[in-house]
């Protein structure tokens, strides 16, 4: 069940190592799905539970550990060998009296690494304060470091055939949106259209399906544009609304996010002028994407065509898009935003978002994007414009 050749996953284990090595890293020890997904292709719902990918400097391959029902799903997606997936027994789950880091923390004794340098994911959403707590009280003779981003920068860069399953991702998004955007008028619930859009999420094409997003569907609509993390309800449209929908395609676990903002009726003067502002700073920015810009650059562009129009953003423009579980389909790295000196390099792929949000509405216009050998690849295919149904 691979969906890279094992010599791709070793290759990004090499890299991984080399990090460890420059930082002086004995021991990496993964938290995040996304991280162990990337290095061995584990792909299981098990996140919920403790599990973790210990990579050590001296041996040839990773560790997983995780719960003993979930090592089948580590000898079917992985490559790793049997010897190295070690579960743990059902007693440590959720218990008082047992934790799955003095598991870990056994392997490493055994390992001989109780007393090296190691990292952990100390910022990763599935490394809690009782990890670090047992890990600490189980190995006190170890140097605990952090290693939250060493695998997420080295992800940064996609393979050829990362950017084919992102490019499959936007075409999913891209029918996705308009199935969306048709199925909302006045009087239609918005649960009823989030099921639609569901639905074409996971059918995607008849050429490949789509997997579970990271981040569901975000439709706020009427003031609740004004937001711009909210959900959807079993409300019913109403004309005038404005209705935000953020969006992503899926596909073995490669996202491509989009937005776009709708109005039901006639739009307001003010939100066509948002829009139109919010265009204008979009192509602004794609136009000086290439090779060799830092992620700074492309946000000042965008920066300074809404400032002509006296309109400013605070928040940053996008970040680093790609592989990934819930919570989130951001890889955590570089974001396009003053301060970011991340030079930008052919197959990073960003999610640009430049949403302006106000008192009472808010428009959101975004695009997935490629950075290129000589320039930008926006990668769906729906109209940048405010649509109106």
């Amino acid at each position: 069940m691979l969906n890279f050749a094992k010599r791709e996953y070793q290759t990004r284990l090499k890299k991984t190592k080399q990090s460890m090595e420059k930082q002086g890293i004995n021991v990496l020890l993964i938290t995040d799905p996304a991280n162990i997904s990337y290095l061995t292709g584990f792909n299981a719902w098990s996140f919920y539970v403790h599990q973790l990918l210990i990579i050590i400097d001296q041996e040839k391959e990773p560790i997983w550990a995780g719960r003993g029902i979930d090592a089948s799903a580590a000898k079917i997606t992985t490559w790793l060998s049997e010897d190295n997936i070690l579960p743990y027994s059902d007693d440590h789950v959720q218990s008082t009296e047992k934790h799955p880091m003095d598991f870990v923390a056994g392997i490493l004794k055994e390992k001989g690494q109780s007393n090296k340098t190691i990292a952990a994911e100390f910022d990763a959403y599935y490394f809690t304060a009782r990890n670090y707590i047992q890990l600490t009280q189980q190995l006190p003779n170890a140097t605990f470091v952090d290693g939250t981003t060493l695998v997420n920068w080295i992800r940064i860069i996609k393979s050829e055939q990362e950017i084919e399953y992102i490019k499959r991702a936007a075409t999913i998004v891209t029918e996705t949106m308009y199935k969306g955007i048709e199925r909302i008028k006045a009087g239609v619930r918005e649960c009823d259209v989030v099921a639609d859009i569901f639905h074409k999420q996971i059918s995607g094409t008849e050429e490949f399906g789509g997997d579970y997003t990271s981040i569901v569907p975000l439709l706020p609509s009427g003031e609740k544009t004004s937001a711009c993390h909210l959900t959807w309800t079993d409300e019913v449209y109403k004309e005038g609304d404005p209705v935000v929908l953020e969006l992503a395609g899926c596909h073995k676990r490669y996202h491509s996010p989009l937005a776009r903002t709708l109005v039901i009726g006639k739009p307001t003067s003010e939100m066509e002028e948002l829009a139109d502002v919010t265009i204008e700073g979009i192509e602004a920015a794609l136009d000086v994407i290439k090779p060799g810009v830092t992620c700074e650059e492309v946000e000042l562009a965008w920066k300074r065509s809404i400032e002509k129009r006296g309109f400013e953003k605070e928040s940053r423009l996008g970040y680093s898009t790609g592989l990934n579980y819930p919570p989130d389909w951001g890889e955590h790295t570089a974001s396009l935003r003053s301060g970011d000196q991340t030079v930008l390099q052919p197959n990073m792929v960003f999610h640009m978002i430049p949403g302006i949000w106000m008192d009472t509405y808010g428009i959101e216009i975004s695009e997935t994007f490629r950075v290129t050998e000589n320039g930008v690849e926006v990668l769906a295919n729906v109209d940048r414009k405010l649509f109106i149904n």
